[in-house]
């Protein structure tokens, strides 16, 4: 590990070198010829005498001025490989090792951490204080041969903040530029699944959001559920409010009360593409003749969690040579789904067993007649193939009565904090800092 390639420095490299560079600074000036001279004045006594390596070197009773040097885990540290690094004695480092960890796991410390060391003026370690991104700082004081070791977890809280943003090639990079994180995209997707098709964004769609987002001190270390979000796509605006139900379940409707969730999802797995679309007369790649395709094909890795699109009944579990392993789920007296060419099912999927919708049933391989890792999803009705992107779902019931006035009420809260973004929002979360960090 290369300590100076990871230093952040906070005095320790500049202040004990401003000292030395005092007394070099004139013979420097007067060989540049920057200081004017005199009538008496000649060009030779300008001329600074040539410097030794020895003229450099630092008296060794000179005293460095108290210090501090801040180190960055990385990929692969330990906090041991850290603290020896930054100057602790193996004894020094494996006690605070250990005192550290009764607070925290250190097995589990991510890259970005940051430790920071205080020197005296005798250059020895007197402090040591580790700050833990989305949990706190821990603080150790020398005291003679130990350490006085004192936890400070940082406070826990939510802020609801609003997120707008503009896609211009992805949904996924539309919020990183919008500076949040990941997490968000599968919660927009999980809002609008039954309404919009996530394959097929296109540039200038745009959303806004009203969201709680949890810090613990200035770190951002989640959010909390949706609130309201409007999503426009292909010139088609859509609205969604949360609302928690008096049974403890929570779902999201339009602004009339009418429920998002539908019988069917648009898909049966998250962030894959389109590879073959339902088809009278597809040629197949590996028979080489022209056939009915009667499903959707999916692309994505191996090992891709693939979802059941609606509750129902499982009829079959199985393998086929065509089919590869194969999931048929029974919706209702009519509707059936398929979900072919899968790696393996998942844990307790078998003929008889119930699943709802969002379960996961299986993971995409590419077992059977395939060219390719991938998911074909079929349905049909009543023996008839349906397109699964032409699929029109039945809505559940709206919202009633005094369940109805609340969400009203909530909707005349949040609806708008959907049009404007208030500016430095995000900033305001927690601009203050220790003076250690």
């Amino acid at each position: 590990m290369s300590l100076l390639r990871r230093l952040s420095d906070h005095g320790w490299l500049r202040k004990p070198y401003i000292a030395f560079a005092v007394p070099l600074a004139l013979p420097l000036l007067l060989a540049s010829g920057s200081i004017p001279s005199s009538p008496s004045t000649t060009a030779a006594t300008l001329v600074a005498p040539p410097l030794r390596y020895n003229d450099l070197t630092i008296s060794p009773t000179a005293q460095l001025p108290e210090h501090a040097l801040i180190v960055t885990m990385e990929d692969g540290d330990t906090l041991n490989d850290v603290l020896t690094s930054g100057g602790l004695s193996n004894g020094d480092s494996a006690t605070l090792t250990r005192t550290f960890n009764q607070s925290i796991d250190v097995r589990r410390l991510r890259p970005g951490n940051l430790v920071r060391f205080h020197f005296d003026t005798a250059n020895a370690i007197d402090s040591v204080e580790l700050k833990v991104n989305g949990w706190g700082e821990i603080d150790a004081i020398r005291d003679g041969a130990n350490f006085d070791v004192t936890p400070r977890p940082a406070q826990q809280r939510e802020i609801e903040t609003n997120v707008a943003a503009t896609i211009d090639s992805s949904l996924y990079e539309a919020l990183r530029n919008a500076g949040e994180s990941p997490q968000l995209v599968q919660q927009l997707v999980d809002v609008f699944q039954w309404d919009i098709d996530f394959f097929a964004l296109r540039k200038g769609d745009s959303f806004s959001i009203a969201v709680k987002k949890r810090y613990a001190g200035s770190d951002l270390v989640g959010y909390g559920p949706i609130l309201a979000a409007r999503f426009t796509h292909d010139e088609t605006t859509y609205e969604a409010f949360r609302h928690d139900s008096a049974d403890g379940h929570a779902g999201y409707y339009s602004r009339n009360g009418a429920p998002l969730r539908k019988q069917f999802l648009r898909a049966p797995l998250q962030f894959t593409r389109i590879t073959s679309k339902f088809s009278t007369s597809r040629f197949h790649p590996l028979l080489h003749y022209f056939r009915p395709h009667h499903g959707v094909d999916y692309g994505a890795p191996v090992g891709t969690p693939v979802m059941t699109t609606a509750d129902g009944v499982v009829l079959e579990a199985t393998y086929n040579h065509g089919e590869g392993n194969f999931v048929k789920i029974r919706h209702t007296s009519r509707i059936e789904t398929s979900y072919l060419h899968l790696s393996r099912f998942a844990n307790g999927i078998k003929r008889g067993s119930r699943v709802t919708q969002g379960q996961v049933i299986g993971y995409v391989g590419m077992t059977g007649l395939a060219t390719g890792p991938h998911l074909d999803y079929r349905i049909s009705d009543n023996g008839t193939w349906l397109d699964p992107l032409k699929l029109k779902s039945i809505t559940p019931d709206p919202l009633r009565a005094t369940e109805l006035a609340q969400f009203r009420s909530d909707v005349g809260r949040y609806a708008p904090r959907l049009t404007t973004m208030p500016v430095g929002q995000v900033a305001q979360a927690d601009t203050r800092r220790r003076a250690l960090f």
